[in-house]
């Protein structure tokens, strides 16, 4: 009778599931392949019920996490900072509004480091798209018809550090390489359009430039080329507004457009400001000034707010934005502290998590977002943090819902038809010789697991790997542990 049993139960699996050695088998046929042989591979997969480690290889070993790291951030922030919080601008002026409708003082922005200002990622918000226009609306409700003094815009929410010093070269110039800001708008980018002679090889021509920056020099070096994409890096300093764009796009196209990094995107704000005053016949004819302000003498206008974190979040893990995750580090500090700083804010973010019994001591933060290579992080410290945000934190669902599904956002590659619904949630990671992905997978026997895969230093295709490591979920999803 239990040889009869033991049947049954080696068909049941051969039917309905793999073992664990089947998953093994597949993880070693990668490990053969001459790209993967000599990279750095740590993963971590546990069971979410109970914490017991299910499948470990190099758990521990720290390795460079791209975007996989905006788990930490996007999981901190909404801990600390709560799914309702909203980032705030106040406009607002000093001395007094006469009779005869002057301001006799000054014009007040005071920045919140408000990621969302006339972002691409909220364009169906109300107000969002046209935000310094409700700005001019409700200055002019409030009857200010000319402004003898000046426009103060306070930027002091946010130290003077833009972009984090071990971001590359090759990064910050583009458009995922823009750094935080406490004046923030339209992305932190501007875009670039080009015309491509029909011929591989020849120089290109700017046609356009938009929003137009005043002082941006740009120096064309991208040529026209056969491979049909955009190949144009865009270089420049967050100290100068010289800018050298090297690189290809494609050949004969009338109108190609590239985005790259906006710096001091608080000097747009204020131009995009003066020019929508003029256009709602509130005169001005003093000068803009960036400066702190004692906020004690301010009188509010209006105080816009973004929408709330939980939103912002779910963009961010969806879309993997790089800009909205340094604002979220700068941000903890600054409800913190009073001052938005990476240095704090990653300082607040390893606290946190130590006081959860999460080891940090070994945890090497550079920025929110991962961009940085300096950054490192264990395969088993990704799935102690996933863990407890499933098990344990009252932002639960709101996280979970804030991370991809298979066929949408940074996981649109993976097939949904192999993980229907909400059976995959993850984020990936993903650079030159990076590719990383974490997350929570719903297994057919019904279990939930957890897990991380972490590759460095491979030579193959981040696209082959992203396949190779789709085919172990599926195996991991079948999997009977």
């Amino acid at each position: 009778m239990k040889q009869i049993f033991a049947l049954l139960s080696f068909i049941f699996i051969a039917f309905y599931g793999f073992s664990q050695s089947d998953f093994n088998f597949e993880l070693q046929k990668l490990l053969q392949q001459p790209q993967y042989r000599n990279a750095a591979i740590g993963i971590h997969v546990v069971d979410l019920a109970n914490g017991s480690t299910l499948i470990e290889m190099n758990g521990d070993k720290l390795l460079i996490p791209a975007s996989a790291l905006k788990i930490i951030t996007s999981a901190t922030a909404l801990e600390i900072l709560g799914p309702d919080y909203c980032f705030k601008t106040h406009v607002g002026y000093t001395g007094k509004i006469a009779d005869n409708n002057e301001l006799n003082g000054d014009l007040v922005i005071i920045g919140g480091g408000d990621p969302t200002l006339g972002s691409v990622y909220f364009r169906n918000s109300a107000l969002n798209d046209s935000f310094i226009q409700v700005w001019v609306n409700k200055i002019k409700a409030s009857g200010v018809k000319k402004i003898t003094g000046n426009i103060i815009m306070d930027g002091s929410a946010y130290d003077n550090e833009e972009i984090p010093p071990t971001w590359v070269w090759g990064d910050i110039g583009n458009y995922y390489g823009a750094g935080a800001n406490a004046f923030t708008c339209f992305d932190n980018r501007f875009s670039i359009t080009f015309r491509s002679p029909a011929n591989a090889g020849e120089q290109t021509e700017i046609i356009s430039v938009y929003p137009k920056t005043e002082g941006l020099k740009i120096e064309n070096e991208v040529v026209a080329s056969d491979i049909n994409r955009d190949l144009a890096y865009v270089y420049g300093s967050p100290l100068s507004k010289n800018r050298v764009i090297r690189g290809t796009i494609p050949k004969n196209k009338n109108s190609f457009t590239i985005k790259a990094s906006l710096f001091q995107p608080g000097e747009l704000m204020a131009a995009e400001l003066v020019r929508q005053l003029a256009a709602e016949g509130i005169f001005f004819s003093g000068k803009v000034e960036f400066e702190k302000i004692n906020k004690s003498e301010v009188n509010t206008i209006y105080i816009y707010e973004s929408p709330p974190l939980a939103e912002i979040v779910k963009v961010l893990n969806h879309e993997s934005v790089n800009l909205f995750a340094e604002h979220l580090i700068k941000q903890i500090a600054f409800a913190k502290t009073g001052q938005g700083s990476r240095e704090k804010g990653i300082e607040l973010v390893k606290k946190f998590w130590q006081s959860h019994d999460i080891d940090t001591q070994n945890l090497f933060m550079e920025d929110g977002s991962g961009l940085s290579h300096f950054n490192a992080i264990s395969p088993a410290q990704l799935t102690s943090v996933l863990t407890y945000m499933a098990q344990k934190s009252v932002n639960r669902d709101v996280f979970l819902n804030s991370l991809p599904i298979a066929g949408e956002g940074t996981l649109s590659g993976f097939d949904s038809g192999i993980f229907p619904g909400k059976t995959l949630r993850a984020k990936s990671g993903s650079m030159t010789r990076v590719r990383c992905y974490t997350g929570y997978l719903l297994t057919d026997s019904g279990k939930t697991i957890v897990f991380s895969f972490m590759f460095n230093h491979f030579s193959g295709t981040n696209s082959k790997l992203s396949k190779e490591i789709e085919n172990f979920l599926c195996v991991l999803k079948k999997t009977i542990f």
